[in-house]
C-alpha cells in the first residue's frame, strides 16, 4: 500500500509562536519566533484546556487516501476541511476496483463489483447504477485534499494513535513527522 499522506504543505508556524507570547507581552513586536519552554508548555496542555490556542494558526494542507470505512469514521471531526475529493458518485465505473480497494478486500467481493460494474456498462439503468454504488466495500479507498490545522491534528492524535484501523496509526506517524510535531503528539522537544 502507497503512503496515505502525500503532498503536504505547513504554514505558520514561525507566526504562531510568536503569537504564542502575545497573551503575556506588553509590546507584540518584541515577540519573537523562538521555542522558548513557555511555548512548550502550552504546546503540551491538555486538548480542551484553551491553553493550547496558538497552534491553530498552524495550517497544513496534504492528500489524504483513507478507505470508505475510514473516512465514516472521520465524519465526526467537524473540523476536517475538504479542499476537494474523488468522487464515487461521478467516477465508480472507470476505477480500477483492484487497485482501489485495500488487502483486507476479498477477491471475490472485487469480481461482484466488477460484475455489476459490467452490468451497469452494459444497461446503464438508474438501478444498475445503484447496484454498482451500494455493493462497494468500505475497504475501497478514496483521495481527498485536506487543511487542517496543527491543534486539531492533535486532538485526532491523541485519539487514534492506537486505534485499531491501520489508517489511523499510519495517519497518527505521518503527523510525527511534521516540522514541530511536539505541538501535536505531546512527546518531548528536539531543537533542530
Amino acid at each position: 500500500m502507497t503512503s496515505i499522506v502525500d503532498n503536504c504543505s505547513v504554514f505558520g508556524i514561525a507566526d504562531s509562536v510568536k503569537a504564542s507570547k502575545y497573551p503575556m507581552a506588553v509590546d507584540t513586536e518584541s515577540c519573537s519566533p523562538v521555542i522558548t519552554e513557555r511555548v512548550i508548555r502550552l504546546a503540551g496542555c491538555a486538548p480542551g484546556t484553551g491553553h493550547d490556542q496558538f497552534p491553530t494558526g498552524i495550517i497544513v494542507q496534504f492528500d489524504l487516501t483513507f478507505s470508505i470505512k475510514a473516512w465514516v469514521e472521520a465524519e465526526r471531526y467537524h473540523f476536517f476541511d475538504f479542499v476537494s475529493s474523488q468522487s464515487t458518485m461521478h467516477r465508480i465505473t472507470k476505477f480500477d476496483l483492484e487497485a482501489q480497494c485495500n488487502e483486507y478486500v476479498s477477491p471475490e467481493i472485487i469480481k461482484v463489483c466488477e460484475n455489476l460494474i459490467r452490468q451497469h456498462l452494459d444497461g446503464p439503468t438508474p438501478e444498475n447504477y445503484l447496484k454498482v454504488l451500494y455493493n462497494i466495500p468500505t475497504g475501497f479507498r478514496l483521495t481527498a485534499r485536506m487543511t487542517m490545522n496543527y491543534r486539531q491534528l492533535k486532538t485526532i492524535y491523541q485519539q487514534r494513535k492506537n486505534h485499531r484501523l491501520p489508517e489511523w496509526q499510519e495517519f497518527c506517524r505521518w503527523m510525527e513527522t511534521l516540522p514541530c510535531s511536539f505541538m501535536i503528539t505531546g512527546k518531548e522537544y528536539e531543537a533542530v
